[in-house]
């Protein structure tokens, strides 16, 4: 509880042990109204006097209706009247509310705060050989920083020297470490479990990781959903009217009994106007809802999901259309050997051979296939390296000669090979011009991808489409795996938009599209979906730039996980509306017809508003 939480607490504390002294005076001894007038503004004061402060304030800036304006005419209504216990009562409850939403949106920014606590203190530079910590900010790209263990990583960078593990928990919401050595690249906030790295910084702090998702996260709030902007349009014309009613309440019905020479009780019907403004007080949708789209976006930071304001979280509900990029987004974009056909000798045989023939390139398919034989590559064993444009390589390899390529690279060398149907690229090899076998090498299906389409479908997506510059072939083979609805294969980033455009036209008014790539490439697609969702982003600019939704990791079934919290988000909004609004209008109309007295206005304002914050911190358990 914060140091002004506390003070509250205190107030609220004495007020209560002063109404029971007063109480239990009253009872033993006669006091004199000016006494009992004198320890009840006492009372009033001590509990009332910020809310007072603030009413005066707004009128003075002449935003006059507001919560605080409406809470001072009543009670300062309720006293003049000398419903003195009644008056300070309206505004300890109105204070023990105010007090209880203080600390659940506490809860919802502390929540916020694990994420926060990415922000590196300092970074360690060598200076005259000894290590010294200085500010993030003020590190050029460039500089060796050294990162011990235990410490958070400063800025961005590549590994110069040491080999550790890093815990990415706070960015990604996954709990596995991440093993990292020279060369590799690593970003910030991230926590260096084990070995001393060197790291060589690439980017300035204000362009890291760390400082991206950071100010994304504080800036959410800014872009409201229609929820929030609906309340926040009512409460503008909504506060104005209950005044103006309540005064109409107070007056009008008392001169037309006067004029109609019928009895009239003043004070009742005062107390009436003052009871109607204590229940019209818009505290519970006004803070609720907010507070429901702030805990939603606050979850939903804690699994790795970020969401750039509640209006993406509000519409990823409405999501039925999703458009996936292939690479990097349903596949893991590096290729892998998958399968290994041998003819002759052994599998071992085979990738010594193909890996050491293909040692000189630098090829996607030349790196996994070393990455497969997972030996060390000894340079000395190979030589009279040969490229054959469009067919393969040829090299000599203890001695041997070695070809390693596509089917056409056999049938020029005369060397018998049969043709292997699978999807992917197949590397044929030969030893001597006599045939080994083929190793076939495909872009594999990350292991989530068939979870996240079935789990999509199950929250009620009507279609799910798969956009690649791949062949038709290696396209449908993904898809057919995965349970895509539709394809469209060999296609340019511009096509991508295109096709994205089009489904914009097919689909209904109210559903949203959603686009999910990988933030590098597919910006423009990003851009243009009704959400745009970035997966893997981890350091990516353009992901963080383009996208609505940012996915710290790789894993596309957060999708389906993004979308449980948006509609529960959105759930818990909608029960606050209806049961704020609900008992509002039954005790507004209680009111009028001076059915309700102070206490039960208390409940309508303050209870309604308790019951509503608590609903509200739901929207941050949710799983």
């Amino acid at each position: 509880m914060s140091p002004k939480q506390k003070k509250v607490l205190l107030r609220i504390v004495l007020t209560i042990l002063l109404l029971i002294a007063i109480t239990a005076a009253s009872m033993m001894v006669h006091l004199t109204p000016l006494w009992e007038t004198a320890a009840y503004l006492l009372i009033y004061l001590l509990i009332g006097h910020d809310i007072l402060r603030k009413a005066l304030r707004g009128i003075w800036n002449r935003q006059v209706f507001d919560e605080n304006f409406l809470m001072a005419v009543a009670t300062i209504g309720a006293m003049c009247l000398q419903e003195f216990r009644e008056g300070v009562a309206v505004m300890l409850f109105y204070q023990i509310g105010e007090l209880f939403q203080s600390v659940a949106v506490g809860k919802s920014r502390r929540n916020i705060a694990a994420l926060m606590d990415i922000r590196p203190d300092h970074a360690n530079v060598m200076q005259d050989g000894t290590l010294v910590r200085v500010d993030p900010d003020e590190i050029d790209i460039g500089t060796v920083i050294y990162v011990q263990p235990g410490e958070k990583v400063p800025l961005d960078g590549i590994v110069i020297d040491g080999s550790s593990t890093l815990n990415t928990s706070a960015l990604t919401g996954e709990s596995a470490p991440r093993d990292v050595r020279v060369q590799d690249e690593v970003i910030s906030g991230c926590i260096n479990l084990s070995g001393l790295l060197q790291i060589r910084t690439t980017k300035r702090f204000e362009e890291s990781t760390v400082s991206r998702i950071l100010d994304l996260v504080e800036n959410s709030s800014m872009k409201k959903s229609r929820s929030e902007n609906f309340i926040t349009k009512f409460a503008r014309y909504y506060t104005p009217i209950v005044c103006y009613s309540a005064l109409a309440l107070a007056l009008l019905p008392p001169i037309v009994l006067f004029l109609c020479e019928q009895p009239v009780d003043w004070g009742d019907w005062i107390t009436r106007a003052l009871t109607f403004l204590v229940i019209s007080c818009p505290c519970a949708l006004v803070i609720s809802i907010p507070l429901s789209f702030f805990g939603g976006i606050g979850c939903a930071s804690t699994k790795g999901i970020l969401v750039k304001g509640s209006n993406y979280l509000e519409a990823l509900a409405d999501a039925r259309y999703f458009v996936f990029d292939k690479t990097g987004t349903l596949t893991k974009g590096v290729f892998e050997v998958t399968s290994i056909d041998v003819k002759q000798g052994t599998e071992e045989k085979l990738l010594y051979y193909a890996a050491h023939a293909e040692s000189a390139s630098s090829h996607p398919i030349s790196q996994s296939l070393q990455a497969a034989y997972g030996g060390v590559i000894e340079r000395a064993r190979v030589s009279e390296v040969k490229e054959i444009a469009g067919q393969g390589v040829s090299a000599n390899v203890d001695g041997h000669v070695i070809s390693a390529g596509n089917l056409r690279l056999m049938r020029s060398l005369g060397i018998s090979a049969d043709p292997i149907h699978k999807e992917g690229t197949i590397v044929y090899v030969a030893f001597d011009h006599e045939y080994l076998g083929s190793i076939t090498i495909s872009d594999v299906i990350k292991p989530n991808a068939r979870e996240a389409i079935r789990s999509l479908k199950a929250e009620g997506v009507r279609r799910c489409v798969m956009l690649t510059g791949d062949s038709q072939s290696a396209a449908s083979a993904i898809a057919g795996q995965l349970d895509i609805d539709e394809v469209h294969s060999e296609l340019l980033p511009g096509d991508k938009v295109h096709e994205v455009e089009s489904l914009l036209q097919q689909k209904n008014g109210k559903d949203k599209l959603v686009f999910v790539g990988d933030g590098i490439n597919d910006a423009p697609v990003l851009s243009r979906a009704d959400i745009g969702i970035a997966m893997g982003a981890l350091g990516s600019d353009a992901a963080i730039e383009a996208a609505d939704i940012v996915l710290m990791d790789d894993d596309p079934s957060k999708i389906s996980l993004a979308m449980r919290i948006s509609r529960r988000t959105l759930r818990i909004v909608r029960q606050n509306i209806v049961f704020a609004l609900a008992v509002k209008i039954i005790c507004l109309l209680l009111g009028g017809f001076g059915l309700a007295n102070m206490w039960l206005a208390i409940f309508a304002d303050v209870g309604v508003m308790v019951i509503a914050v608590i609903n509200a911190t739901r929207a941050l358990r949710i799983s």
